[in-house]
């Protein structure tokens, strides 16, 4: 296991971890069309330490990066969805939101070198 795909999957749990510390900045990026927002804000944290734990087991690490790959797909909808409309979304510059799209190709990039 290479330095690189460590912090990966420590980033995953970090980033899982974090939905449970911080709950409402989620909450309110989440498009509103998405019912029960704060399970799917504990549910997307347990998935993604889950995932960042999986990553460490060679048994569950190819299911946890295509796990990975499908959920950053799926957090593109929220983050197409905070450029709609606003010049800022939720106190963030426009910039950043629209350069966190190519972000998440690299990331999911970054998944899938190791398979």
């Amino acid at each position: 296991m290479t330095w690189h795909f460590i912090l990966m999957a420590v980033m995953y749990i970090f980033a899982g971890v974090m939905h449970f510390i911080a709950p409402k900045s989620y909450i309110k990026i989440m498009p509103d069309y998405f019912k029960h927002q704060a399970f799917l804000v504990y549910l997307s944290g347990v998935v993604e330490i889950v995932l960042g734990i999986g990553l460490f087991f060679e048994d569950t690490k190819v299911i946890s990066i295509y796990a990975i790959v499908l959920m950053l797909a799926v957090f593109l909808i929220v983050h197409i969805n905070m450029l709609k409309g606003e010049k800022e979304a939720h106190g963030v510059p426009r910039i950043i939101l629209i350069l966190r799209l190519p972000l998440q190709f690299v990331l999911i990039w970054w998944a899938l070198y190791y398979i």
